[in-house]
C-alpha cells in the first residue's frame, strides 16, 4: 500500500508540473541536432528529484548529505533547462553537490586522490548520463533496468543501502516513463532528469562498490559508459569540439539515420545492458574479468557499427 500511494503521489506531481511547464513555457523546442519533430515539455525528469525526496520524508530523514547534494544539482539543472545557468555556476554547483555525497559516502576519511579519482569519475558519469539522453524512453527504460538490478544485489547478495529508497525511486521512473516512453513523448526529462537519475544511480552504486570493495559493478552501466566513450574518442578523431551538441551517439544513429523507432533503439539499450547485468551475476566470482570481456565486445560491436553506417551521417551532415 505504502508504494501504491507513493507511485499515486508522484504521478499527481507529475501531472501538476505538466501545468506548471505549459504555464511558464518550458518546452523543448526541436532544431538540427534534435532526434524529435514537435515541440514537447521539457523537465518532467524532475519527477526523479521527488521520488527521492519522498522516502527522505517518510524514512526518518535518512542519507540528509545525499539529498542536500541532490537538491543542489537538480536546482542546477532545472534552471538550466529553464533560462541556460552559467557553465561556472554549473560546475560550482555540481562539485558542491559531490562533495556532500562523498561525504555520506565516507570518502573524506580515505587518502585525499581517492577523492580526485571520484570526482572525475562521478563528474565523467553524469556528463554521460546526459549525452545519452536524447530519444524518447532511453533515460527512463536504462535507468529502470539499474535500478532492479541494484534493488536485487541489495536483497539478494549485499545490503548496501535501504531498499525503500530504490523503489522509492523506482516508482518515480515509472510514472516518468508513463509519459515518455512512447511514440511521441508527452515530456523530456531534459537536463534536471538526466542528471539528478544520474546523481542518485551514482549514489546507490558507490555505495555499493564501498561495501563490496569490488569496483567491477561498475558495469552495471557498461552499455551508456561504452557509447559515450568512444564517441568522445570518435569526435576527438574527427577535431571536434567535444563540449558541442552531436548527433554522433550511435543510438542516435539509428535513430535518425537507420530512422528505428526511439522505442525499439531505448528498448535495445535495455536488453543489451539487462542481459550484461545477467551474465554479471552470473560470473560475479570473475568480475574484472567479465567486465573486461564486456567492455572489448561492446567496443567491438560499436567500431563496427561506425564502419558500416556512419557514411550515412556524413551524408546528412
Amino acid at each position: 500500500m505504502y508504494y501504491i500511494i507513493v507511485f499515486v503521489l508522484l504521478l499527481v506531481a507529475e501531472l501538476f508540473y505538466f501545468k506548471v511547464a505549459d504555464r511558464f513555457n518550458i518546452i523543448d523546442k526541436p532544431n538540427e541536432r534534435s532526434s524529435h519533430s514537435l515541440i514537447t515539455l521539457r523537465g518532467g525528469g524532475i519527477i526523479f528529484y521527488f521520488g527521492a525526496l519522498t522516502y527522505f520524508a517518510t524514512n526518518d530523514w535518512e542519507y540528509p548529505w545525499f539529498i542536500f547534494g541532490l537538491t543542489l544539482i537538480t536546482a542546477i539543472s532545472f534552471m538550466d533547462d529553464v533560462c541556460s545557468a552559467s557553465r561556472r555556476l554549473r560546475v560550482l554547483f555540481h562539485f558542491a553537490a559531490m562533495a556532500m555525497m562523498f561525504y555520506e559516502w565516507g570518502l573524506f576519511s580515505l587518502p585525499w586522490w581517492t577523492i580526485v579519482v571520484a570526482l572525475i569519475l562521478c563528474t565523467a558519469i553524469i556528463n554521460a548520463y546526459n549525452f545519452m539522453d536524447g530519444i524518447n524512453g532511453i533515460t527512463g527504460g536504462y535507468s529502470l533496468v539499474v535500478l532492479i538490478a541494484l534493488a536485487y544485489i541489495n536483497v539478494a547478495i549485499v545490503p548496501f543501502v535501504e531498499p525503500d529508497l530504490i523503489y522509492a525511486v523506482m516508482a518515480a521512473v515509472l510514472v516518468f516513463n508513463f509519459f515518455n516512453f512512447r511514440k511521441q513523448a508527452i515530456c523530456f526529462a531534459g537536463d534536471v532528469g538526466s542528471v539528478s537519475i544520474a546523481f542518485i544511480i551514482l549514489f546507490l552504486i558507490g555505495r555499493l562498490i564501498i561495501a563490496t570493495e569490488n569496483f567491477s559493478y561498475i558495469v552495471l552501466l557498461a552499455v551508456y559508459g561504452t557509447d559515450t566513450v568512444l564517441t568522445v574518442i570518435h569526435r576527438l578523431m574527427l577535431h571536434e569540439n567535444i563540449s558541442l551538441p552531436h548527433r554522433k551517439h550511435l543510438y542516435q544513429l539509428m535513430a535518425n539515420e537507420l530512422k528505428i523507432p526511439h522505442v525499439i533503439v531505448s528498448s535495445i539499450y535495455m536488453a543489451v545492458q539487462a542481459t550484461v547485468t545477467l551474465g554479471f551475476l552470473i560470473w560475479r566470482p570473475y568480475g574484472y574479468a567479465y567486465l573486461l570481456v564486456v567492455l572489448l565486445l561492446l567496443s567491438g560491436v560499436y567500431v563496427w557499427f561506425m564502419r558500416r553506417y556512419y557514411t550515412l551521417h556524413k551524408a546528412t551532415y
